[in-house]
């Protein structure tokens, strides 16, 4: 197939497909194509649709498109307020998505108190995390990962585009109990907490909110 063949083979498919698709996916849709070129069509696809209404993006080496993230609000339409994540919903979150996957253990260990069966409820009802499988210790403690819906609602294209401490300081998202939770992120990571508290039920935070 010639390049615009290829462009505009790969155009209808993305825009017919329910899912994102990655590159080998999409290679096998149309015929056995060479990764190379299913790539090659792609980012071609891509610059052509920067300046349009929608986007062709790639999150978590799948691609789709979207609406153009300035035009997104010309598509809401009236609906009830969204409440915001608790603080410690947000740092289990964030915790998951620096270290995953994390056990539940784990997590606790970085923040230094216990963390609700609930969060974790929270944060996967929303369709931000997933249990990615057991750690392979005695007591086999389920871990915890996140989800390619979290990287589409942050806008990333793949972990690697997660801000560092030093851009969360400097925009102001850090503030003295967020300084201590960092020392304790980086304190944690030289050590291996495999432990988990499995089913057993544990008393909620004082004050924690789910959502």
């Amino acid at each position: 197939m010639a390049a615009d063949e290829i462009e505009r083979a790969l155009e209808a498919t993305l825009f017919a497909s329910e899912e994102p698709m990655s590159v080998d996916a999409l290679a096998k849709h149309l015929g056995g194509l060479a990764n190379g070129d299913v790539r090659d069509g792609l980012k071609s696809l891509a610059a052509q649709y920067e300046k349009r209404g929608v986007h062709l993006v790639e999150r978590g080496k799948r691609w789709h498109f979207e609406t153009a993230a300035d035009l997104a609000h010309l598509l809401r339409r009236e609906r009830e307020q969204v409440r915001r994540l608790s603080r410690a919903a947000t740092e289990v979150l964030s915790i998951i998505a620096y270290h995953e996957p994390v056990s539940r253990a784990e997590i606790e260990s970085i923040r230094g108190v216990q963390t609700s069966a609930g969060t974790l409820d929270v944060l996967m009802e929303a369709g931000w995390i997933k249990m990615a499988g057991r750690r392979e210790v005695p007591g086999r403690p389920v871990i915890y990962a996140t989800t390619l819906e979290f990287l589409d609602h942050f806008g990333l294209e793949s972990r690697r585009d997660l801000p560092g401490m030093d851009e969360l300081r400097a925009a102001g998202l850090l503030d003295p109990v967020d300084d201590a939770l960092e020392e304790a992120m980086d304190s944690a990571g030289s050590s291996d907490p495999t432990g988990d508290h499995g089913d057993d039920q544990e008393p909620e935070e004082a004050g924690e909110e789910d959502i």
